[in-house]
């Protein structure tokens, strides 16, 4: 069922970015096309996990992360919900900090066996839940600076303020995740299936 899921919105995204590719491509909208190009390819990052044995990641996660495609590239760039909505930045920070954390469950799952996850501490899971949600945060950051610097000029307009609080809000969807995993310190095999 994953992989026709994977596979099914892999393919729709894809179209559906091409199209606006090509629409903006005649328009000569070069803020537009970019954006498109780029959903195209995170449009079929997920495709890679057809070729993994394992895939640790269950359903909601992989809607949840064409949900943040849609809503980045196509509502956020292309139908300027970053500059119509001010909120709506910070609102998509938070939603990456929640939607990071509960891949850290997966991770978490794919990575320490059963029989080892009862011994683990509370403390090792809210830290590595929390501090990959953060570490995205932050590389996200770094990818609108360098987006900002050599392309768009439209991803950080409020500087250093921007910048501060999408890490806070990133980092609070992250924290309650870590929260919500370490004080349940819960069978990841139900939470994930």
């Amino acid at each position: 069922m994953k992989h026709k899921i994977i596979i099914i919105f892999s393919l729709v995204f894809i179209a559906f970015m091409t199209g606006l590719l090509i629409f903006y491509l005649k328009k000569d909208d070069s803020s537009r096309w970019m954006v498109a190009l780029g959903g195209i390819l995170v449009s079929a990052l997920p495709i890679s996990l057809l070729f993994v044995k394992n895939n640790p990641f269950n359903i909601p996660i992989i809607i949840g992360y064409y949900v943040f495609v849609f809503c980045t590239t196509f509502l956020g760039s292309i139908a300027n919900f970053y500059v119509d909505f001010k909120w709506w930045d910070s609102g998509l920070h938070f939603y990456k900090g929640i939607f990071v954390g509960f891949v850290g469950i997966a991770l978490y799952k794919l990575y320490i066996p059963q029989k080892a996850r009862k011994d683990v501490s509370r403390w090792v899971i809210f830290l590595f839940v929390l501090s990959l949600s953060v570490t995205a945060t932050v590389l996200w950051e770094i990818y609108e600076f360098a987006g900002d610097l050599t392309f768009t000029h439209t991803m950080q307009r409020g500087g250093n303020k921007d910048t501060m609080y999408d890490i806070i809000f990133g980092l609070t969807g992250g924290l309650l995740i870590s929260i919500y995993s370490s004080v349940q310190k819960l069978n990841y095999d139900d939470l994930l299936r």
